[in-house]
């Protein structure tokens, strides 16, 4: 995974009859398990995701329809993209290199 980037990527469904949404960050979990060449960590507020850069923006796409698929009207994706040249990270190494 060389050419990859880490993101955090946030999908929000607004339904106004529910009260909670998780059903629909369910469905969008697992559009990410099916996602070849992506590695990800669900967290309790967003989820991050590893993969090359052009596979990660198609899956922010395939994410943010998925409520829409389940009759959400109105969908709020937010994305931030880590995209280090100068050496390889992995989640885990971002994530040690602050804990150490």
């Amino acid at each position: 995974m060389r050419d990859s980037v880490i993101a955090e990527l946030k999908v929000i469904p607004l339904v106004p009859s529910a009260t909670g949404v998780s059903r629909y960050i369910a469905a969008v979990i697992d559009v990410i398990k099916k996602a070849e060449g992506i590695t990800y960590q669900v967290t309790p507020m967003a989820t991050i995701v590893q993969g090359p850069l052009t596979r990660v923006l198609q899956l922010a796409q395939e994410m943010h329809e998925v409520p829409f698929t389940m009759g959400a009207v109105r969908v709020l994706t937010s994305i931030t993209i880590d995209d280090r040249r100068d050496k390889y990270v992995t989640m885990e190494s971002k994530v040690k290199s602050v804990l150490q």
